[in-house]
């Protein structure tokens, strides 16, 4: 496959789960599916944006220009008919880059999350109950929170969630910054403005 092409394919697949992170995140800040009474009473780690900002709105930027490599310029470069095809490909492995530190820190957060818990009303108080992911392989330890209803199921359904899209946020955007390094140092199989034979 085309290097532009196999990017475009890697682009038109971090779209979707740029939104689907996106939406992730966002359901994060309704505890339980419902309206929280008070900010303080969501989890931590949701405001930090991991699914909004980091596998979210970061991963746009790099998708966009993974869509547009197949369709370059890549003729005028001084002359040179793969000069601006390859400068392109150089630029997807910055672009693809940020999209895997975007990805990370959702990763990051999410792990985090996942191990920390949620927080809930106990018996006393609004607090974080679990200590180091011992409610994961507990349930009967999931009966401390007495409020939001079912908030134990939803903070990890979503954190999990969360964790898996930006894993494959970050692989695909490691392929990329691979199939950039072959395109900036090969060209793409063909020049987008030439004959597949390299004649105009």
């Amino acid at each position: 496959m085309c290097t532009g092409g196999c990017a475009k394919c890697l682009g038109g697949t971090l779209i979707p789960l740029a939104v689907l992170c996106a939406l992730a995140n966002i359901l994060l800040f309704f505890p339980g599916g419902k309206v929280a009474d008070d900010s303080a009473h969501i989890t931590t780690e949701v405001w930090y944006f991991g699914g909004i900002l980091g596998s979210g709105v970061l991963m746009i930027f790099p998708a966009l220009v993974f869509l547009g490599l197949q369709n370059n310029d890549c003729c005028g470069c001084c002359g040179n008919r793969g000069c601006g095809k390859r400068f392109a490909m150089f630029s997807s492995i910055i672009f693809a880059a940020v999209g895997v530190v975007g990805a990370g820190y959702c990763f990051i957060l999410s792990a985090v999350a996942i191990n920390k818990g949620p927080i809930c009303q106990t018996a006393t108080n609004w607090t974080y109950p679990f200590e180091n992911g011992n409610y994961l392989g507990d349930h009967a330890l999931w009966d401390q929170c007495r409020s939001p209803e079912n908030i134990v199921p939803w903070h990890l359904t979503l954190f999990s969630l969360l964790l898996i899209m930006s894993g494959i946020q970050a692989v695909l955007c490691g392929i990329q910054m691979v199939n950039g390094l072959f395109g900036t140092l090969c060209g793409d199989c063909k020049c987008c403005c030439c004959g597949g034979d390299g004649t105009v």
